[in-house]
Parts: C-alpha cells; structure tokens; sequence
C-alpha cells in the first residue's frame, strides 16, 4: 500500500483553501459578464474586480490606482523590468540585483544585458542578507535600475529594504522589489517599502494559480510590454480575470483576519521540522538560519550527500521538497543563492529547499522527519 504523500514544498505552490474555492465559485455564477462592458452584467464584474482591487490595496497598504493585475508573478516582474528599463536612457543602463533573485528578475537581467545593459551584482554575507557597506559603494550616477528580492523564495531570508530604499530615492533610481513569497506570510507595507513597482503573487500561500498583482507607481516612466487594449489604465491589455482576482483578495483577507494564527502555525511546523532532524542526523546545516526568515522556510544542507539524490529518494518515499526554486527545477547547477551567500559549490549542491503549509499538522511533519532520516541514513550508508 503506498504511503500519504507529504507535501513540503509551498513555496512552488499551495492548495488552495476551500473557502476561496467556495468564494470564488460564487462570483463565477454571479459576475460573468466581461468588466469592460458597459451592460448590467460587465458592471456587475467591473464592480467585483474593482473592489478587489480596493481590498488588496488596503491589506498591503498601496495605491488602488496603482495595482496592476497580471497572469501571475512572473509577469508582473517581467512587466515591471522591461517597462522601468524601456523608459531609461542609455547612458544609464546599468542594472544592479543580489546574487539571490528569482529566475524572473535574474533571467530578465540577463536579457538586459543581452541589450546592451550592464549588471552589477549586490554582495550577501553569510546569512544571506544584503551587505549595507556595499549598498553606499554602487555607481549610483551611473544606475538605471535596481531589482531585489524582498523574502528569498530558497532560503526564506527577509532583506531590510529601508536603507535601499532612501539611497534611490535619493539617486532617483527607479527600483523593483518581489515580494512574491512574502505576501501572504508576514505583513508587507507597499508604502513604507516605498518602490517604484512591488510584484506579488498569492497562489504559494493558499490561494488561486493565474493570478498576479503589480504595484507600479503612478507617474513613473514607463513602456507597457504589450498592446492591443485599453485594460489596467492600458498598463497590461487583456480582459481582466474577474474571479481570480477575486479569489486573489479573498485569500488576503483571510490571511489578514487570521494572520497571527498562521504565523504561529508555520513556524511551529518549520521548528519542529528543523529541530527534529537536527536530533537524529548529524553534520546538518539550515541555510540564512541566523538572518530573519519566513516563518515557513527550511534551507537545509546535508554535507557529503548530492541534493539532487536525496530528492529522488525522498520523492520515491513520498516527500515532496525542492533543490530550490520550481521555475529553475530543470537545472542541476549549484544554487546561485547559496553560493552567493558563500557556501562552497559541494555544500550548495547538497542542499534541499523544505518549505510548508498552513494546512499541515504536527503528525505529519513528525512522519515527515522519520522518512527523511531513514532516506539520508540509507544514503550515507552507500558506498562512495
């Protein structure tokens, strides 16, 4: 008989909580009109998407007129670089990020420079949070743009963004911060961040796949990647996803009204799960363990072993877990976070991300520890 599957990956995903399936299902039977039309049922929808819109902005503390609602948060990264970097003149096409981001700021740097951009990369120490000193030596009259991460989706490592914050504010250097994986975990505040544009996604802390936000404030320069509608201020063209911003709201206010218990939950689920397999293997080594960190994130290194084997074993013993972020799964490189944070290449390839959910219990991480034990014992067993 096989065994549960345990799932300890939500910072790829979560499952979405029955009460904003239920929400959701309810706006799609009322408000199916489309919200550019201009009849009954398209303002009925615009309605919905509009107070959406209201709600977010209120939980996350922004400007309504300035969310931007995208397919997810890739977009809203990749909008958010290629508009801020279309509007800036050449003499300026500097880019600077950490060493840490996610494929979609990192990928979208690199076809900056593939466009003539240059890309300066901003130190991390060993815990994995920005090296201050370095921040005041960039070529700030020479940088165009500046992208960060605000929660690390690998490590969890949460990066004070106050000092960057004042520093191009004032360079005037436009900046973008992705806040993907901290929404909907720890209270985020668009307007204390103060960034020119603020990407979010909810779909890895219990809401809907599809949907994405992007704060972009109002009067910057900026290019739209695309064309052919009026929608979004005429920011992001396409029909607006009515029902998964909806569910997209719902998910917040849910986490709003509950915030404290889920804090609370994830990182009892996240201590035991560290604590435990501290206890029974030795040599283990959690990743950003000294920084402040999401309180549902593990980054676990097991020396002398290859990552990419133990995660084949765990998922055959039913352990659901990542080398680190899902967009880059098909790469067998070292974590470029890890080494950015100075881990040697070896102890960066034996790392595994472990990250849960709201929705676990004590039980099942407590199953969790024994098959992963029994995994890395076996493991260390083999012969070299």
């Amino acid at each position: 008989m096989a065994r549960e599957l345990v799932y300890l990956d939500a910072n790829a995903s979560t499952p979405c909580d029955p009460r904003v399936w239920a929400y959701m299902g309810q706006i799609a039977r009322e408000a199916y009109g489309n919200p550019g039309s201009a009849h009954g049922c398209g303002r009925k929808a615009r309605q919905v998407l509009e107070d959406s819109r209201e709600d977010l902005a209120r939980i996350l503390e922004g400007n309504p007129r300035e969310l931007i609602f995208t397919s997810g948060a890739t977009e809203s990264t990749n909008l958010a670089l290629a508009g801020l970097a279309a509007a800036v003149p050449a003499s300026r096409h500097v880019i600077a990020t950490t060493g840490g981001e996610h494929p979609a700021t990192a990928e979208m740097a690199q076809r900056l420079c593939q466009q003539g951009w240059r890309r300066i990369e901003i130190p991390l120490d060993r815990n994995g949070l920005i090296v201050s000193s370095a921040l005041r030596e960039l070529p700030w009259e020479s940088l165009g743009l500046l992208a960060v991460i605000h929660a690390n989706n690998e490590t969890g490592v949460i990066q004070d963004l106050s000092e960057l914050s004042e520093l191009c504010a004032r360079h005037a250097i436009p900046w973008h911060v992705d806040c993907v994986q901290s929404v909907g975990r720890i209270p985020v505040s668009v307007r204390e961040l103060s960034a020119t544009a603020v990407s979010f996604g909810i779909h890895k802390c219990n809401g809907p796949r599809g949907i994405g936000g992007l704060f972009l404030r109002e009067g910057v320069p900026f290019v739209p990647s695309m064309v052919g509608g009026f929608q979004e201020s005429s920011r992001r063209p396409g029909t607006e996803p009515v029902v998964l911003a909806a569910g997209m709201a719902e998910t917040l206010r849910l986490w709003a009204r509950e915030q404290g218990e889920i804090e609370h939950t994830l990182r009892e689920l996240r201590d035991q799960l560290e604590t435990c397999l501290q206890q029974q293997l030795t040599g283990l080594v959690v990743n950003g363990a000294a920084a402040p960190r999401l309180p549902n994130t593990s980054n676990i290194s097991f020396p002398g072993l290859e990552g990419e084997a133990i995660l084949i074993a765990l998922d055959l013993a039913g352990i659901c877990c990542s080398l680190g972020s899902a967009c880059a799964s098909g790469s067998v490189e070292p974590s470029p976070v890890l080494l950015a944070m100075g881990l040697e290449p070896a102890q960066a390839k034996s790392s595994l991300r472990f990250s849960v959910h709201r929705f676990l219990e004590a039980d099942t991480i407590q199953e969790a520890v024994q098959r992963i034990v029994q995994v890395v014992r076996t493991l260390r067993s083999l012969p070299a």
